[in-house]
């Protein structure tokens, strides 16, 4: 971002995660509790990237895996003979999505429940900031009034 800007600024999707990263603004009169709102924020992005990163990756490798066992136990390569790479039908895919999201439940479910335990705390925090900067308002408002 350009040193003039006062704002977040969200880049490209990740090619392993498909999340789109978030560059934060640091304030240079950031206060303890913005700094420690900021940090949470950017520690949950971490987290998210990690596990979508990881996540993604192994489904892809397992995708190929299913499908070249597939093809293998049809009598198929592949790619077909033109050099496209050959495909299943949706039937066959829906076997593998359903065994993959079925394998990786608890992974999915202990993902869940850390997302809303970061997400409570930066609502938290989110929440004092507004009232901190609200009654800081106040003041400036009461003193030049």
């Amino acid at each position: 971002p350009p040193a003039h800007s006062h704002n977040d600024w969200i880049g490209p999707p990740d090619k392993h995660s498909n999340l789109r990263p978030v560059i934060f603004y640091v304030s240079p009169e950031e206060s303890p509790l913005e700094r420690r709102l900021r940090e949470a924020r950017q520690e949950a992005q971490a987290c998210d990237q990690r596990f979508w990163a990881r996540h993604n990756r192994a489904f892809r490798q397992e995708k190929e895996e299913f499908i070249y066992s597939r093809l293998k136990a049809k009598g198929l390569e592949m790619r077909d003979e033109t050099g496209q790479k050959a495909t299943l039908n949706a039937e066959e895919m829906a076997d593998f999505y359903k065994d993959f999201l079925s394998k990786n439940f608890r992974k999915h479910m202990q993902y869940n429940r850390d997302w809303y335990k970061r997400n409570f705390t930066i609502t938290y925090l989110m929440g004092q900031v507004a009232l901190a900067r609200a009654l800081r308002w106040l003041r400036w408002k009461k003193n030049n009034v």
